[in-house]
């Protein structure tokens, strides 16, 4: 039996990356009953585990078009999968050096599979239909991770435990692997999916041609790209890592209404087509709410702040990811390479940021006041990126017919 209704190939897709967010952010919750079990008390050696992931993020997403070259979209994806599937190993870790291969394997599949959405949500759905897809991929993780924050005492409770769960998660992420195995998936773009035979705009579904990642580096294009959100992933990864540090709680709320402003952003980008206006305004209200959060020392305010800023981080991702969907003759390779190039850039950019935030931290003897100034001029990026982004949509188009 295949697999070839297209929005169950969207369902094992969403869910996979939703069970990588369980299992991911369950692992972390659950980071020091782990140590304790394998008596490892060296901060050294817990953060030598966050570094190992952010190593797998840079080189996983970097990588991503290549094995899908080598191997074809439908492989690589279930290569993620498979790769997530080792996080199995982190609740029965019987040593160090096992638990922190589980955690950069699991972070590799992680990695690949971010990538793969695009080039398998370009094969399946009509261009009409690709916002409110990518839209619905893009907050799976944050349902994963809210399901974690708000319910993982819950389900260890339904388990008998942190380990019982994180197997639970893992042996459902293998059943969707297993899943993928039967998805009917043809090779050839010009003809394999519906996409082709209903888009409206068939220069978007050109034949299949060689798009390198050579090509890639010397696009202007995917440096604006990657630039323009590279900015608000170091911000948004500081914000977990450090502000509860700085004693700014607020952060939590930033979550929950990423998933309400995901879900504002698919129905906004379904009805107005121009994708640059929803990016500039929410790249101003993001520098504003960042410095209302690092700055006020009124709880309040910080709150305020929190809840904006979680639903304008994650109201234009929408339309900023479906930017490239929308490019004349775009394929499946180039949409790949894309965003592999994309995931690469802001991820190694955010790396760069965080350390240097760590070290104007250390350097001000525990203040950060100059660290939250430095994250709130970096975090400007989507708003001054938005300048130099082209609209792929023109006015007349912005309202569906």
């Amino acid at each position: 039996m295949k697999i070839s209704n297209k929005y169950l190939v969207e369902g094992i897709v969403f869910f996979s990356y939703v069970l990588f967010a369980m299992a991911w952010v369950g692992g972390t919750a659950s980071m020091d009953q782990i140590m304790a079990e394998l008596h490892v008390s060296s901060l050294a050696s817990a953060s030598f585990i966050s570094g190992a992931v952010t190593i797998a993020k840079i080189i996983g997403t970097f990588l991503a078009a290549w094995i899908a070259i080598k191997m074809g979209i439908k492989n690589a994806f279930l290569m993620s999968c498979i790769l997530v599937c080792v996080g199995v190993l982190t609740p029965i870790a019987g040593s160090y050096d096992v638990l922190l291969v589980s955690r950069f394997l699991m972070g590799l599949g992680g990695a690949l599979m971010i990538v793969y959405f695009n080039p398998i949500v370009m094969q399946w759905f009509p261009t009409e239909e690709r916002s409110t897809i990518n839209g619905l991929n893009a907050v799976a993780f944050n349902i994963g991770t809210a399901v974690i924050l708000w319910s993982m005492t819950g389900i260890n409770i339904v388990t008998g435990g942190w380990q019982n769960s994180l197997l639970v998660f893992s042996g459902i992420s293998l059943l969707l692997a297993l899943a993928w195995l039967f998805v009917k998936w043809d090779n050839n773009e010009t003809t394999s999916s519906a996409a082709t035979a209903t888009s409206p705009d068939p220069q978007n579904t050109a034949p299949e041609a060689d798009y390198s990642y050579a090509d890639g580096l010397k696009d202007r294009f995917n440096w604006v790209y990657a630039l323009t959100y590279s900015g608000l992933l170091a911000f948004y990864i500081c914000l977990f890592t450090f502000y509860p540090k700085a004693g700014i709680v607020a952060s939590k709320w930033v979550i929950g209404f990423g998933i309400v402003g995901t879900i504002a952003g698919m129905i906004y980008s379904k009805k107005i087509k121009q994708r640059i206006p929803i990016i500039r305004w929410s790249g101003l209200v993001q520098l504003i709410t960042v410095l209302g959060l690092s700055f006020s020392v009124n709880p309040m305010i910080q709150t305020l702040c929190a809840i904006v800023l979680g639903f304008f981080i994650f109201f234009p991702i929408t339309a900023l990811v479906t930017i490239p969907h929308e490019m004349p003759k775009m394929t499946s390779q180039k949409i790949t390479v894309v965003f592999s190039l994309f995931w690469s850039i802001s991820y190694l950019f955010a790396t760069v940021v965080l350390w240097v935030f760590g070290k104007l931290v250390d350097l001000s003897n525990g203040d950060f006041t100059y660290a939250f100034i430095l994250i709130s001029i970096i975090s400007s990026t989507f708003f001054i990126g938005s300048f130099f982004l082209a609209e792929t949509n023109k006015k007349s188009q912005s309202v569906e017919e």
